[in-house]
């Protein structure tokens, strides 16, 4: 059964008592959160945070490099100056390297598009890690010294443990 079939009904139940409307588009704490796409991780309820107080930027790993483009916006249009790096627990980014996905994509393609696919594969980093903490660090570093990442931005680096839902500040 696909999840979507559900969408209507369980939003009236969310709209019956939605109140968040007249929110302005600036996040109010001027923070950014990047975190992982991981289903298991609600970065607002775990931080304390309501809707309208941050932006929050998801991908495979919660990687930075991947978020540039969402920093930038948050950043110069809409007035964020701290940015929140989460990485997890038990992530899957530590569970595989960039030529073996790359080796799956590939092999799975249909062969009238082999030639196609594995051209842009090839040119894909899938930015997995082996080592959570320096992840964190790294892509801390990575903002830091990114020139296009406002200057006096404040940047943090944490870990958020999926089995007992606690963070721990690593940068």
């Amino acid at each position: 059964m696909s999840a979507h079939k559900d969408f209507v009904a369980n939003n009236s139940q969310y709209a019956e008592t939605f109140k968040e409307g007249d929110l302005p588009i600036p996040p109010s704490k001027k923070l950014l959160i990047v975190t992982c796409m991981d289903a298991r991780i609600d970065a607002f309820s775990s931080l304390g945070l309501n809707l309208g107080e941050a932006h929050v930027v998801r991908n495979a790993g919660g990687r930075v490099q991947d978020a540039v483009r969402s920093i930038i916006i948050s950043q110069r249009l809409l007035g964020t100056r701290e940015i929140a790096v989460f990485h997890h627990t038990g992530c899957g980014m530590l569970t595989f390297a960039t030529p073996q996905l790359r080796d799956i994509v590939k092999n799975s393609a249909a062969p009238e598009h082999a030639t196609e696919i594995a051209q842009v594969i090839d040119q894909t980093n899938f930015l997995e890690f082996s080592d959570l903490e320096q992840s964190v660090k790294d892509d801390v570093k990575f903002l830091k010294e990114n020139p296009l990442v406002l200057k006096d931005t404040v940047v943090t680096g944490w870990i958020y443990d999926v089995h007992d839902g606690k963070v721990k500040q690593v940068a």
